[in-house]
């Protein structure tokens, strides 16, 4: 949806072939709508039959199918969980059909960041000390607490801190299946993100994710600010603290050297996330980021969607964008993979709305499907890449994960995104170092309750008229502040030190 909301409706209808409205304040029975009469009390976010709908009929929102009546639903009634459920939705993949490319900005802007000898640009610039196998995350953290507590550390003005990056995984797992290749490119990508001033990586030495095959089968840096051990080589945990130290300090006076310096915006690379959704997040915050998502990529920057349980059922509208029949059938591989995934584990691609989507508007998996996909604009779709794969194409891309968002994030940061910009309407709260994140809040009731966690309020396109546009440029220059060096509400909070969550596949042995 685009334009302007008139704060003074009491709902709306998304697309002229909706059969539903959706609320846009909590409403009383009788209220008059559209041409019929409210039934029955309805809460803001959620949807209204605006004609009666026959048992079995689909159920149409943003002008595409959400589902199916599972009942006769009288005109003015509720369309909920008691009388929707799933249904046949469009196959029609269309491959290229939409794809335009964007107009290209006419105005050079730039931001602050830290130009890294790969040619990469930074939005921070931390220490990171990257674990190989959960066997070694205790002794990693136990170096980070160290190294927050020596005085050296103060002395590096332009060094953001220390960052642990530990996990539950790297061992009791095959060392050739698909699982052990997503943790592989997911430790290196973290390795390689601008955002890391140096790394150290610490291993415990007989862990299957061996720290030699990290180091050795490609560089993972090129600019010698990194570092690796094993617990086991130097000697216990004592010994590996102490050299730990050693080697982050001088590691630490080389980051410390760096400069932020003007970059084109076009070295922006920001992974596009959504947590905690409700019926406004399809009308509010998710369009408003995928205007800033069409600002960034016409600027020559790079934005991320992922999500791949979260975007189903409507990945059509994301292969009718795609540049090339290539990456159009490159998403559809990942559809396909996802259902022969579910299936083998016992579950269904329909397992979301959570409970708390569908206490905020959200039915069906398509409903929350349709506004997801909104994050990503209108730009073409250049390139779509497995979990934690290097992004090597500029543009709008996809990235596959699964639906959880710190699963998510975290791919997106192995991928390259070096900025996470989260929409949110039951109110998420997460920060996702070393790249930040704004958190977008799609009503402004969850807004002015929680404050002190939320960036930017995209409510106020319902309560105050905002146009989306309007709201999209705002997102835009939020992200430019915050690739300077902006603090963002998560950080301030000092969130980031637990939501680095590999996703894990395969056997557990």
């Amino acid at each position: 949806m685009e334009g302007q909301i008139d704060s003074g409706q009491d709902a709306i209808r998304l697309h002229a072939s909706d059969n539903v409205l959706i609320a846009l304040r909590d409403l009383a029975p009788g209220t008059p709508l559209s041409g019929v009469t409210l039934a029955e009390t309805v809460k803001r976010g959620h949807k209204i039959a605006a004609t009666a709908i026959a048992a079995g009929q689909p159920v149409l929102r943003y002008g595409q199918i959400i589902g199916n009546a599972t009942a006769d639903i009288p005109a003015g009634a509720h369309v909920h969980t008691q009388n929707l459920g799933m249904g046949p939705h469009s196959t029609d993949y269309a491959i290229g059909s939409e794809s335009r490319p964007l107009r290209l900005a006419t105005e050079d802007r730039t931001f602050d960041g830290y130009l890294r000898s790969d040619g990469k640009v930074g939005t921070r610039n931390y220490l990171g000390i990257l674990t190989s196998v959960n066997c070694s995350a205790s002794v990693a953290r136990f170096i980070a607490e160290a190294a927050e507590k020596a005085p050296w550390l103060a002395d590096f003005e332009n060094v953001d801190g220390v960052v642990p990056i530990v996990h539950q995984t790297g061992c009791g797992m095959s060392a050739t299946d698909e699982g052990y290749q997503t943790l592989f490119r997911t430790l290196a990508g973290y390795a390689r993100n601008p955002n890391f001033g140096a790394i150290l990586l610490v291993g415990l030495g007989c862990e299957v994710m061996q720290v030699a095959d990290l180091v050795g089968r490609e560089k993972l840096r090129d600019d010698n600010l990194f570092r690796y051990m094993t617990i086991q080589q130097e000697g216990g945990t004592r010994r590996t603290i102490e050299r730990g130290l050693e080697a982050l300090r001088e590691l630490g006076e080389a980051a410390n050297r760096a400069r932020r310096t003007p970059q084109p915006i076009r070295h922006l690379t920001v992974g596009l996330q959504c947590g905690g959704s409700d019926g406004y997040s399809g009308i509010t915050a998710n369009p408003a980021l995928g205007h800033a998502s069409d600002l960034l990529v016409a600027h020559g920057g790079t934005t991320i969607l992922s999500e791949t349980p979260e975007i189903y059922g409507a990945e059509h509208l994301l292969t009718r964008r795609a540049v090339s029949r290539e990456v159009g059938e490159k998403l559809i591989d990942r559809i396909r993979w996802w259902e022969d995934y579910t299936a083998r584990n016992m579950g269904e691609m329909n397992n979301n709305p959570s409970p708390g989507n569908k206490r905020g508007g959200l039915t069906t998996i398509l409903e929350k499907s349709l506004g997801a996909v909104a994050k990503g604009g209108t730009a073409p779709l250049s390139g779509v890449y497995k979990f934690a794969e290097p992004i090597a194409t500029p543009g709008f891309v996809y990235m596959d994960s699964p639906g959880y968002d710190p699963a998510s994030v975290t791919g997106q940061i192995a991928s390259g995104a070096t900025m996470i910009v989260f929409t949110t309407g039951r109110g998420s709260v997460s920060g996702y170092k070393p790249s930040p994140c704004l958190k977008l809040a799609t009503n402004s009731e969850m807004y002015a309750r929680m404050s002190e966690d939320m960036d930017v309020n995209c409510g106020d396109i319902i309560s105050a008229g905002v146009s989306v546009e309007a709201k999209g440029r705002e997102i835009f220059e939020a992200m430019i502040r915050t690739a300077s060096g902006t603090k963002t509400k998560s950080e301030e909070l000092g969130f980031g030190g637990a939501e680095f969550v590999p996703w894990q596949i395969g056997a557990v042995m």
